[in-house]
């Protein structure tokens, strides 16, 4: 029997930079904790950093993916201009991080005309897995942490032109492919710096409610 479905509806962006170091933003604008953003950072040496503006929800991101550590702190994201050209500025705990988009890509324009109920489906996501596996490290359903099953309903795809990141003082270097493949659950963002309009559903066993 299916578990409670738990739907965050918003954007991820996830960059590389010259540093190695990789970020992974979540802005949900439509959550089951309300409005919120966090950021997955992943070090060169592979430690993975959860930054969440909550308890709660640093509680329940823990419990779906990985971490070595996890700091609660204020988490703000603004964004001006539209989606194409947009700059989203990224204030969390010791990082501050700016970027902008370009204009949508071709995928992106066949990502977008994608219904809404359709893109939310567990079994479109199945279908979307297919060409994902072609881009290592994209997974669009998996298992997630917690017994949980997880999958991603993409509705958008723009690039990332430019992003400047500075991280507890250092400056993290110019804009780079995410590589290697983040590995904070079962899918990393693209290797290319990436904006995704996206609905995450976590799927959560009898235990886990």
């Amino acid at each position: 029997m299916a578990g409670e479905r738990l739907r965050f509806d918003g954007w991820i962006a996830g960059v590389g930079t010259a540093s190695g170091t990789r970020l992974v933003v979540g802005h949900w604008p439509r959550s089951p904790f309300g409005a919120f953003s966090d950021v997955m950072v992943q070090r060169p040496d592979g430690e993975r950093v959860l930054l969440a503006p909550s308890r709660r929800v640093a509680e329940f991101v823990s419990a779906t993916y990985h971490f070595e550590r996890i700091d609660v702190v204020p988490v703000a994201v603004t964004v001006s201009g539209a989606v194409s050209g947009a700059e989203w500025r990224v204030a969390a705990g010791g990082l501050e991080l700016w970027l902008r988009t370009g204009r949508r890509s071709a995928l992106g324009l066949v990502l977008s005309a994608v219904p809404a109920p359709l893109a939310r489906s567990r079994t479109w996501a199945a279908l979307c897995d297919v060409p994902a596996r072609l881009m290592p490290g994209v997974r669009t359903l998996g298992s997630a942490g917690s017994g949980r099953r997880e999958w991603y309903g993409a509705r958008g795809l723009w690039p990332v032109r430019e992003a400047r990141a500075v991280l507890d003082g250092t400056d993290l270097g110019a804009l780079a492919p995410l590589e290697p493949p983040v590995d904070f659950g079962f899918g990393s963002a693209p290797r290319t710096p990436s904006l995704v309009r996206v609905t995450t559903t976590v799927e959560l066993t009898a235990t886990a409610r």
